[in-house]
This record gives C-alpha cells, structure tokens and sequence, in this order.
C-alpha cells in the first residue's frame, strides 16, 4: 500500500463533468449532483484504511453540508479486480449498511479519477456554487486511525465556508491515503 498526500489546492479549476452509475445503476452527472451552493466530489474506496478510519465522521458531515445547500457524491476509481473488497457489490453492501447520505458512484474506466486528478482515496474536491475547486484538504487529522473526537473537522468548516461566502480557505492541510489503484494497461 502506498500512502500520498494531496497536491495543493488549484483555487478556481473547475469541477470535471462525469456520467456514472451508483451502487443501484441510476446515472449520476455533475449537474444532477450539485447541490444550491457547491458539491463536494470524494474519491473513496471500500478496502482503504484511511477511509474506514474517517467514514462515520464523512456521513456526519455530509449529511450536515447537505443542509447548507453543499452536496456530495462519492466515487470509487480503484481496480475492484485487484481489490474485490471495492467491488460493485460490496459498494452497495457498504452504502446500504452505513446508510450513505450521498450517491457512490463507480469510475469503472477510470477516467473521471484521471480528469479530476485523484491521487488518493480519500481525495476531497470541494467546489462553490459556480462549480469552481475551493478545497482540496483533509477531512481532519485522522490518518488510518480516527482522529480524538473534538479533532478539527477541517472539510466540514471549509465546506461551511464555501457555502457561505463562495471561497475556501487558503490554509489547507492536503489529505493523506491509500494510492489509488489504477488498472494494468
């Protein structure tokens, strides 16, 4: 497993338009994602530890952005041929268990991953309203274990941020995981 962190936010780059299937097959887009006042783009998988360590905080605070008018759609990128535990199956498994808040998308191409430059699962996006990139950090200080309980919840409070004044935060700390895992040509 190789760890990466993220590069630093390009404040402005506009979100990447994308057409996937979610863990029930119904066709996702960028502009049916979006929410009144941005969209959050994750790139997450199942197998990840960075991810478990963080998913019980992630739906907390989607579901909490989801009330200022920030939407979120996951998606998941890596090669479930090589990691059966990120297969389509065991992503509906998994989002019907944790009662996800926001679609889980799968990037069976991997395409959308190349053209939003995803390194890492988790990879945060975070975009205003004009679908323009303000936050490209950590979800908090957890690594692959989950941070204390009053950790600062950096991508909640940016996200808070951006719904409220359509600009991030220019401190960012980059979020930290697992590579994602690209398919052999």
């Amino acid at each position: 497993m190789v760890s990466l962190e993220t590069p630093v936010c390009d404040f402005g780059a506009p979100a990447v338009d994308f057409s996937l299937p979610d863990t029930e097959g119904e066709i996702w887009t960028l502009d049916r994602a979006r929410g009144e006042k941005g969209l959050l783009v994750m790139f997450i998988c199942n197998h990840c530890p960075y991810v478990k360590a963080i998913l019980d905080r992630l739906i907390r605070d989607t579901t909490e952005l989801a009330t200022l008018g920030i939407n979120s759609v996951a998606i998941m990128s890596n090669d479930p041929e090589e990691y059966p535990e990120d297969s389509p199956e065991n992503m509906r498994k998994i989002a019907q268990e944790k009662h996800f808040p926001f679609p889980y998308l799968l990037d069976e191409s991997q395409e959308v991953a190349k053209a939003y430059g995803a390194v890492c699962t988790p990879d945060f996006f975070g975009y205003n309203r004009d679908l323009k990139l303000q936050y490209r950090g950590r979800l908090d200080a957890s690594r692959k274990e989950t941070a204390p309980e009053d950790a600062r919840r950096d991508l909640f409070l940016a996200m808070k941020q951006v719904a409220e004044t359509g600009q991030g935060p220019t401190d960012q700390i980059p979020s930290m995981g697992c590579s994602i895992k690209w398919k052999h040509a």
